[in-house]
């Protein structure tokens, strides 16, 4: 499990255009990443279009939003357009992402045996640890994003 006080581990994860993003890319900013079960599930698109709505504070503290779900890189890219998203959405397509964050979801839709992202958001400081966690108790629950922000802006 990553708790809190842990350095993040490492990725490499396609980008909407398949190209590769690796957390290291992002070392000396806070990063917020919001794992999400999948693109075009209402409250995902809620909580995506929340971030967007929040991005401009969260440039201000020098913080960047990834959001990471299983889905490929194509769905992610209609995604982003269709709601105007301006931060990157990341695939992890073999689940290893998902799984190292403990953000996993199994059964989603009912659908027995289907991993996804369970909706999880952690933010990481500029030194690469976990400053905070939050997991939903199920996949249909929302973060307080003000409170989010709010925290990025400390860091």
């Amino acid at each position: 499990m990553v708790n809190i006080g842990d350095t993040a581990p490492a990725f490499t994860l396609k980008t909407t255009d398949k190209s590769d993003v690796n957390l290291s890319d992002y070392s000396g900013q806070t990063v917020i990443l919001a794992f999400y079960p999948g693109a075009f599930t209402g409250v995902c698109d809620k909580e995506m279009c929340a971030f967007q709505d929040n991005l401009a504070k969260l440039n201000e503290s020098n913080a960047v939003v990834l959001g990471i779900s299983v889905d490929s890189p194509w769905v992610n890219a209609e995604f982003a357009r269709k709601y105007n998203l301006e931060f990157t959405l990341l695939s992890d397509l073999d689940r290893e992402v998902v799984q190292a964050y403990d953000a996993s979801f199994v059964g989603l839709g009912g659908i027995e045996g289907y991993m996804c992202a369970n909706r999880v958001v952690v933010v990481i400081d500029k030194k690469g640890v976990v400053a905070h966690r939050w997991v939903a108790e199920n996949p249909g629950v929302e973060p307080d994003y003000d409170a989010i922000v709010s925290f990025a802006a400390t860091l």
